[in-house]
């Protein structure tokens, strides 16, 4: 951030009075902006014994699979963004139900929300950020060309509990991999 949302001026990072962390400081009018994490809001869509996926037509990750999801959007709940992001992407309508995975990724300042949803038909289609949508039942989910670890992780408790038929909600806390070291480093 080089300049302040409220009068324009330059700003500088510095820890403001009263506080413990660098925050972007406007000197001419006192403003503090506080940049905080984004929340990523999705749905796992099922229909009968199956989930609808989404392969990425955008970038990060594009061709690979994942479930609806995206940005919040200002002004809305997460559940509103829950029945958004399958609309936008898959053209697909849904019951959103209730919250089950909860993924932090603290390097990217991130926060992955994914609720548990039914499809109300199969009349769904590609979006303007979808390659392909697609029904998987577990055997047939593309393990290897999802998209994001918030995804995998998702899923695999969304079987395993569907398979104790006990649902619960759960929470993992997510590192980036980090890059490989070069030999002799």
């Amino acid at each position: 951030m080089k300049f302040c949302s409220a009068c324009g001026a330059s700003v500088q990072l510095r820890v403001p009075p009263g506080d413990s962390l660098p925050r972007h400081v406007c000197d001419d009018c006192g403003e503090i902006h506080y940049l905080n994490p984004k929340l990523v809001v999705g749905a796992i869509p099922v229909w009968e014994d199956r989930i609808l996926l989404c392969r990425r037509a955008i970038e990060p990750r594009h061709g690979k699979w994942t479930l609806p999801a995206g940005f919040m959007e200002n002004r809305e709940t997460t559940a509103e963004a829950a029945a958004r992001e399958p609309l936008e992407e898959a053209c697909a309508r849904i019951t959103v139900g209730p919250l089950f995975a909860l993924v932090n990724i603290p390097e990217i300042s991130q926060v992955h929300l994914f609720y548990r949803a039914e499809l109300l038909d199969t009349d769904f289609a590609a979006g303007a950020e979808s390659l392909d949508v697609a029904l998987f039942s577990e055997a047939d989910i593309p393990w290897d060309t999802l998209a994001f670890r918030s995804v995998t992780f998702a899923l695999k408790r969304f079987f395993e509990d569907r398979r104790s038929g006990r649902y619960g909600t759960h929470a993992q806390d997510l590192s980036l991999p980090r890059p490989l070291a070069h030999k002799g480093t």
